[in-house]
């Protein structure tokens, strides 16, 4: 476990953070802008001052009661920023090598290893103010893990990038941690990339940590735009690809038996998995099978929960789609025009729209 327990008081801010985070897999932490998400992230690598306790396992690197305040460099953390601040005078190959040979003791990750999952061989010999965005952010993350570190920490990594170098990168992030079992904390302002990436998740807000548990409870949470003033709740459904229309630009998508399409300028890889994260108020429900809409993806299931919201006008519905559930917020009205009951069979509307670069 990593375990926090620090404050860091800023002129107009301050952070109080008493928190366990698993030490495996990856833990996206997200909040509002101005929450104390990147501050979190230099107080545990050492580049921010702090008071309190800061440990990874049996290893302590702050521990103000006991004097011990580790310097960064001697903390086995690799930090990824917004922007991959490669050395421009060197190649790619000698960003490389500046890290490999002041890596931490004990690491086991080895050169070849590294190359190969992020498919840098062919960029070895470029110069890195020749290379796109995407590319140096693969070399930055490359970088980073030749440094043998024992968490990784990525500081929204994927903010400058377009919409499929993002994609790209997410998977390439997320195959890397599992392939090496690197535990990683992940900001993000992107809620798609929380959904896709994090299987631990904490919402930050005002400098303190407002909750955090397993990925998909967090994201269904309908009190979640009051914690955090920005996202709002929706659930994870797990998908396989399925096609590409490269006519009209949709990947359609297999989840329960059921089809989906999404809009998407570039073919995902067929028969891959993909959570797709939708926002319960981007769904909307039918008694009856809806013909002669605008609307593509119609998922038919059975409405398994009904729960006013209090002091609002809406009620949060969950329906049951196979194995997996839906979330939709709609009206208390509508709940009674449409005499909506438990156990009842529902046509749940999902605007292809709803599905879009931002998440």
């Amino acid at each position: 476990m990593l375990n926090l327990n620090i404050r860091a008081q800023f002129q107009n801010f301050q952070l109080t953070i008493d928190q366990q985070i698993p030490g495996k897999g990856i833990s996206a932490i997200f909040g509002p802008s101005g929450s104390g998400k990147s501050t979190l992230l230099r107080c545990i690598a050492g580049f921010q001052a702090c008071q309190g306790l800061i440990q990874l396992g049996s290893d302590t690197w702050l521990d103000s009661t006991g004097k011990i305040n580790v310097p960064p460099h001697q903390r086995p953390v690799g930090y990824v920023f917004q922007d991959a601040r490669l050395f421009s005078h060197l190649s790619v190959a000698g960003n490389l090598a500046f890290a490999r040979d002041r890596a931490h003791a004990g690491g086991l990750l080895n050169y070849p290893d590294v190359i190969d999952s992020l498919a840098l061989a062919p960029l070895l010999n470029r110069d890195v103010l020749a290379l796109s965005g995407g590319e140096q952010q693969r070399v930055a993350l490359a970088r980073t893990l030749l440094t043998q570190p024992r968490l990784l920490m990525l500081d929204e990594p994927l903010s400058a990038l377009d919409y499929a170098r993002k994609a790209e990168l997410l998977a390439l992030i997320k195959s890397v941690c599992h392939r090496f079992e690197m535990p990683a904390l992940f900001v993000s302002h992107a809620i798609d990339e929380v959904a896709q990436l994090a299987s631990y998740a904490l919402v930050i807000d005002n400098g303190r940590i407002q909750t955090a548990a397993n990925t998909e409870r967090v994201l269904q949470d309908p009190l979640l735009h009051k914690l955090t003033g920005r996202f709002e709740s929706g659930y994870i459904l797990h998908c396989q690809v399925t096609g590409y229309d490269s006519h009209f630009q949709l990947s359609q998508l297999e989840c329960e038996g059921q089809t989906l399409q999404i809009p998407v300028t570039y073919p995902l890889k067929n028969k891959s998995n993909i959570p797709l994260f939708v926002r319960a108020r981007d769904v909307s429900v039918a008694t009856e099978l809806p013909e002669h809409i605008s609307t593509r993806n119609v998922l038919t299931g059975t409405l398994s929960r009904i729960e006013p919201l209090p002091q609002t006008p809406f009620a949060e519905l969950t329906i049951q789609l196979g194995e997996q559930q839906l979330g939709a917020r709609i009206t208390r009205a509508a709940v009674a025009a449409l005499s909506l009951t438990v156990g009842a069979k529902v046509h749940t509307l999902i605007k292809s729209a709803s599905f879009d670069a931002d998440g």
